[in-house]
C-alpha cells in the first residue's frame, strides 16, 4: 500500500501536538507571571485568562474540529488504495492552509486573513473528499468489471 496519503496526516497531527504544547506553555507562563490559578480553567477559561492563552486554546480546539474529516478522508483513501496524486496534493494543501490559519490565529490574528485561510482550507477539504470518492468509485467500478470478466471467462471455459 502507498503511504503517500498518510504523511500529511502525520504532519497535521504533529502540528496539532505542537499547538497543544504551546497551550500548556502559555498557561504555565500565565500562572507564573500573572498569578493565573489552575481553577481559572476549571469550566473553560475565565475572563482573567490572558487573550494569548485563550487564543492558543481556541486554535487547538479548531484543529480538533474540521480536520477530523481530513483524517477520515486520508484514511479512507489509504485503506481503499485511492491515494491518487491529486488526493495527495490536496491533502498537503490542506495541511499547509491549516498551518497558515494557525499562524495567523496565534500571531497577528487578523480576522479576514484567518477567514481566507479557513475558507480556502474547507474548499480544499471538499475537493479532497471528491478526489478520494471518485478514485474509490473508479477502483470499485474497475474491480467490478474485472470480476465480471473473470466470471465470463470461467463460464466460457466450462462450456
Amino acid at each position: 500500500m502507498n503511504a503517500a496519503l498518510l504523511w500529511p496526516v502525520f504532519a497535521l497531527a504533529g502540528w496539532t501536538g505542537g499547538v497543544l504544547i504551546l497551550v500548556g506553555v502559555r498557561r504555565i507562563r500565565a500562572g507564573l507571571a500573572e498569578g493565573i490559578s489552575p481553577r481559572e480553567y476549571a469550566l473553560g477559561e475565565s475572563s482573567r485568562v490572558p487573550a494569548r492563552v485563550t487564543l492558543a486554546n481556541r486554535n487547538y480546539m479548531n484543529l480538533l474540529e474540521l480536520p477530523v474529516l481530513f483524517y477520515v478522508a486520508c484514511i479512507v483513501g489509504h485503506v481503499s488504495a485511492a491515494a491518487s496524486p491529486l488526493a495527495v496534493v490536496l491533502a498537503w494543501a490542506y495541511v499547509v492552509l491549516r498551518v497558515v490559519h494557525s499562524l495567523i490565529h496565534l500571531s497577528f490574528n487578523h480576522v479576514m486573513a484567518r477567514f481566507a485561510a479557513f475558507a480556502t482550507s474547507n474548499v480544499v477539504l471538499v475537493a479532497l473528499w471528491v478526489a478520494v470518492g471518485q478514485t474509490v468509485r473508479s477502483e470499485e467500478h474497475t474491480s467490478e468489471l474485472q470480476s465480471r470478466v473473470d466470471i465470463s471467462y470461467a463460464v466460457f471455459c466450462l462450456k
